[in-house]
């Protein structure tokens, strides 16, 4: 197994969970989940590919490639948050 493909399966369960959350995220960008995690586009894009079922890894590859803020360069100056303002609801 290469390092690209191992760089995952050391992830926790948890740790796997949360970068699937960050990934279906749509103002995460894929720079933020390489600083905490590690995992670079590629690496995201694969891990992604193994956990989901084949039909919600397609939805999510269609609604990521068509999505500026996955990629910090490609990001509107506007857009200075990883996530949307409603998404941590206080209760």
């Amino acid at each position: 197994m290469s390092k690209r493909l191992m760089k995952h399966h050391s992830l926790s369960g948890s740790e796997i969970s949360r970068v699937i959350e960050m990934a279906w995220e749509d103002r995460t960008p894929f720079e933020a989940i390489e600083t905490s995690f590690g995992l670079s586009e590629p690496n995201v894009i694969q891990l992604m590919r193994r956990q989901l079922k084949p039909r919600s890894f397609k939805v999510w590859r269609a609604r990521v490639s068509g999505r500026t803020t996955k990629h910090k360069a490609l990001r509107p100056a506007n857009v200075l948050r990883g996530y949307c303002p409603t998404q941590y609801k206080q209760h």
